[in-house]
């Protein structure tokens, strides 16, 4: 059986990634960003409306008011509305479900060695300290990459205003002073992040503390005169 300390140090790894992916779980079900654009009728000067889109990493919304008419409320799913506009913002948005996915699956891995690990001594092997490391650290890592990306897709391609152009009833509209904003869900990644590398921290002390006292144990043999060692 493992020391007390083990068990506690590799539970509340595991608490700690629990708690990760629940954040993150809630952070994918909610708003991720919003962009928002002053809309004109092609060819004329005159800016009499506006068009927001609210992103969801699955669904959004789009308000218009007077782009390129009346405008209206358009609720719409992203993959399938992303296949009718750009190949760019499909790949990036895609890639970030992707991601994610992988991140909950390492979490999953780190909760499931931390809890091996807190009722039972495995070898110091994958099943060990070092399969935490492992799936943590690249849970942590490819969440940055998340924060990355969907930013980049948000503010630097025309996936906002290819949206508002595929719901203005083929009527050519001018797209301009585009503004946008990142929400709940986004800024739910970082503290994901933060509680897998918190989780790496906590096992890095118990394995810290358990090779600093085996270094102990052993400093008497290597201390030792070699005439006692020869007998």
């Amino acid at each position: 059986m493992p020391s007390t300390k083990k068990t506690l140090h590799f539970l509340s790894s595991a608490l700690v990634t629990s708690i990760s992916v629940g954040v993150m779980g809630y952070g994918m079900s909610t708003q991720w960003a919003r962009t928002a654009m002053e809309c004109t009728a092609a060819g004329s000067s005159f800016t009499n409306g506006t068009a927001e889109i609210t992103l969801e990493l699955f669904a959004g919304y789009m308000n218009r008011t007077f782009c390129p008419l009346f405008g209206g409320y358009d609720p719409f799913k992203v993959i399938p509305k992303l296949t009718e506009t750009g190949v760019t913002p499909l790949v990036l948005h895609v890639l970030v479900l992707c991601l994610l996915a992988i991140c909950l699956l390492f979490s999953a891995g780190s909760i499931l060695i931390s809890l091996y690990n807190s009722v039972s001594n495995p070898y110091e092997t994958y099943m060990g300290p070092a399969g935490v490391y492992a799936c943590s650290s690249i849970s942590a890592c490819l969440s940055v990459v998340v924060l990355i990306i969907f930013v980049v897709n948000v503010n630097l391609t025309n996936m906002a205003e290819d949206l508002v152009e595929n719901f203005a009833d083929a009527i050519p509209v001018d797209l301009r002073n585009k503004s946008s904003k990142m929400l709940l869900g986004y800024y739910l990644i970082i503290p994901y992040t933060v509680l897998s590398l918190l989780a790496i921290a906590l096992i890095y002390m118990y394995d810290h503390a358990a090779y600093t006292h085996r270094r102990e144990q052993q400093r008497p043999t290597e201390d030792a005169p070699k005439e006692i060692m020869m007998y």
